[in-house]
């Protein structure tokens, strides 16, 4: 089975454009969550020192050193004027049994979804799928936000790709109910999905402010989409999208207008050869 790994640098609406429709398997995206601020990240290594700023292991003293940051504005003032024409190619490009999973948080969700039941059609939504997390700041003045919604939808509602015996299993939150041979199998995931962020000094990590983890994105390529099928991430990021598909033997379109996103993508999919355009 031959797999391709495609890296684009440039506006995504441009990019799309240039695909021919209904090429695509499954299309994830990630697109900015419009927080109203620039997301940013520094990026940092520690170095043993003599003299170093910190104590580490066996009181050896090490010091930090800045790699490198990234960072990009996340303020729109018509945001769903800027989505809307994207996601209008996404249905373009989408194939006849294909999927599409839209990555937001509480602050555009709702209207997103709203947006996607016009261009999709209302019976296209399938699921709301819940990323609930437990790290970060607490709020004293409300509960906290520890969740991001991703929403799917398909192009036929009778016909769509969904594996589920390809499923990860969790474990039962109660495994004295069950037999022990369910227990020892665990169950599938339900519509809340429970998963750590990825880790600050994870080897996962790439240093992205926005990156998610690839058990997220491994779930989703797993089930949506078959080996030799092709996936599309047209907000691409850290290239989580291309990881969770080059190494499960799917084909992967990633695209990015930052140069930054771009370089860190291609170092991290360095093993599958990517061939990128536009830099």
């Amino acid at each position: 089975m031959t797999v391709s790994l495609d890296i684009y640098l440039g506006d995504n609406l441009s990019v799309l454009s240039q695909f021919a429709a209904g090429m695509f398997d499954l299309i994830y995206v990630d697109p900015p969550f419009n927080t109203g601020k620039a997301q940013s990240r520094l990026r940092t290594r520690t170095v043993r020192d003599a003299d170093g700023d910190r104590t580490g292991f066996q009181g050896r003293r090490y010091r930090t050193e800045a790699v490198g940051s990234q960072a990009f504005a996340d303020n729109f003032d018509d945001f769903l004027a800027f989505l809307a024409p994207r996601l209008e190619q996404a249905h373009r490009l989408l194939a006849p049994r294909g999927s599409f999973l839209c990555h937001l948080d509480y602050r555009e969700v709702h209207y997103v979804k709203v947006l996607l039941d016009d261009i999709f059609g209302r019976d296209g939504f399938m699921n709301e799928i819940v990323w609930a997390y437990d790290y970060g700041a607490r709020s004293k003045r409300r509960w906290s936000a520890k969740h991001d919604t991703i929403v799917w939808y398909v192009k036929d509602p009778k016909r769509y790709t969904f594996r589920f015996e390809e499923m990860d299993r969790i474990p039962y939150m109660a495994p004295g109910l069950v037999t022990k041979e369910k227990a020892a199998r665990g169950k599938t995931p339900t519509d809340v999905w429970w998963h750590t962020i990825v880790p600050t000094n994870g080897k996962e990590r790439t240093g992205y402010p926005t990156q998610k983890p690839l058990g997220i994105l491994n779930r989703i390529v797993g089930v949506h989409s078959n080996p030799g099928d092709t996936v599309l991430d047209f907000f691409a990021g850290s290239g989580t999208t291309g990881e969770a598909a080059a190494r499960s033997g799917r084909s992967a379109v990633l695209i990015d207008s930052n140069p930054e996103a771009v370089k860190i993508m291609s170092e991290r999919l360095a093993f599958a050869e990517p061939r990128v355009y536009g830099v």
